[in-house]
């Protein structure tokens, strides 16, 4: 890119890219670093933009279960009538999901506007890709008269983008080992990283049955209100419904949460939670939560697709996701087969995620993906063969694995093979599974 700089120091970009796409682009190879934790960069820009809030805020942060909590929090707000802005990551198919307002998508015209006021604020501070879109989200849903805010937190906590943002409730879903280069790699570590969200006499909610020591330590020396599961909120339920309790609340014979899986009550909990303590500026009634958890929609989190054979897309890339993806296999109805589409970063602790996986998968198809973060196809295949899964390549073996250059093809081919009674599980990381949605998509249309 041309860029050349002012009598002041500022750059002054020529021309902005003209569509959403290129900008993506441009912020894709702009900055060298695709992590670049710590909020002083971050913090200077949002202070240039005058990013503040006018409404409750509410963070999700956590090792999984942010989406489906984030997403919960959305729709049960709808219902109530709020007008609500979503920051959630990553997309599957289009940019834009990153940023609703109302619940529906906003689109390129408006990213590109905060886009272009970021660029223009930023002056000669480099900002990484995740740093940018952050800025620009939060500046998008600042200028969109919005009774509430909901913001997923990135990889960590503490040092996250997100972090600047004081919010009015911060939520901690759940707390195991992943991005161990960044956070630590034990759970006490992992915890104080993920409690830096977490503000003095703000409430600050952990819905992780064993939450780490340091993060309690942490949020009662900050004099954070701390909600734990188990202490100041718990759920309990049959088979057909389900109640809450909170410190002054109950909601009772709620039904289950429409997204799919073992932990979903944990999330939904930690929702209620939530809604308990803000219910003086955004009261809720039972209704409008039934009805929220019932009409609530969270892509690739255990999303089983409608028809023959049963499809399950599932963004399980560390352990204990894919123990809950495990479980929640277990609990399904009975598959002849299960083939599974995989596809990781290499980055992850692969073998714990194989680990949970290779006694309930009879054909494997794995995949390179389109990032130089992904582990190639050949390693996985080798991996699994170290896991003690003895496979084959020949079509009638009971169990084999193939590996391929794209999900798209993996995908293709795992429909090829599986009868219409067996199960295939498209799983491992956000690409595989954006793969396998672009390529339905594509059929479907």
């Amino acid at each position: 890119m041309n860029t050349h700089f002012s009598h002041v120091g500022t750059p002054v970009v020529p021309s902005s890219p003209t569509t959403l796409d290129t900008w993506l682009d441009l912020l894709e190879i702009r900055h060298v670093r695709q992590v670049d934790l710590g909020l002083e960069r971050v913090g200077r820009v949002r202070e240039c933009l005058g990013i503040r809030f006018d409404c409750p805020v509410i963070t999700v942060g956590g090792t999984n279960g942010k989406g489906s909590t984030c997403s919960m929090l959305e729709s049960i707000l709808l219902q109530a009538g709020y007008r609500v802005g979503l920051y959630i990551k990553p997309h599957f198919l289009k940019f834009n999901e990153r940023a609703r307002v109302g619940g529906e998508s906003t689109s390129d015209e408006k990213l590109m506007a905060s886009f272009v006021a970021v660029e223009a604020a930023r002056g000669e501070v480099s900002l990484s890709y995740f740093e940018f879109t952050t800025l620009a989200i939060m500046h998008l849903l600042q200028h969109e008269r919005l009774d509430v805010v909901i913001l997923e937190v990135g990889l960590g906590g503490r040092l996250d983008a997100v972090n600047v943002i004081d919010a009015d409730v911060a939520i901690v879903t759940s707390i195991d080992i992943d991005h161990t280069e960044y956070l630590g790699d034990t759970r006490e570590k992992i915890g104080a990283e993920k409690a830096g969200i977490f503000r003095t006499g703000k409430v600050a909610i952990c819905s992780d049955p064993l939450p780490p020591a340091s993060l309690v330590r942490h949020a009662e020396t900050i004099g954070a209100d701390l909600w734990l599961l188990g202490r100041d909120f718990n759920y309990s339920g049959d088979k057909q419904q389900w109640n809450f309790s909170g410190r002054g609340l109950r909601r009772n014979a709620l039904s289950y949460p429409s997204l799919r899986g073992a932990n979903q009550l944990l999330n939904a909990s930690a929702a209620l939670a939530a809604l308990e303590a803000l219910r003086m500026q955004l009261p809720v009634s039972a209704q409008e939560v039934r009805t929220g958890l019932v009409t609530v929609e969270l892509p690739g989190r255990f999303q089983v697709l409608p028809g023959r054979p049963t499809i399950v897309l599932d963004v399980a890339h560390n352990p204990h996701a894919a123990a809950t993806l495990a479980q929640n296999f277990d609990n399904m109805g009975f598959h002849p087969y299960t083939h599974a589409v995989f596809g990781i970063m290499q980055d992850k602790d692969i073998d714990g995620v194989i680990a949970h996986m290779k006694g309930r998968v009879d054909h494997w198809y794995v995949t390179d993906l389109p990032s130089s973060r992904a582990a190639p196809a050949q390693l996985l295949r080798e991996k699994l063969l170290a896991a003690g899964i003895v496979a084959s390549e020949e079509d009638d073996a009971e169990c084999t694995i193939r590996v391929f250059s794209s999900p798209e093809k993996a995908f293709a081919d795992a429909r090829n093979h599986a009868g219409e009674n067996d199960r295939i599980a498209v799983f491992g990381s956000f690409l595989t599974v954006a793969g396998a949605m672009s390529a339905r998509s594509a059929e479907l249309h």
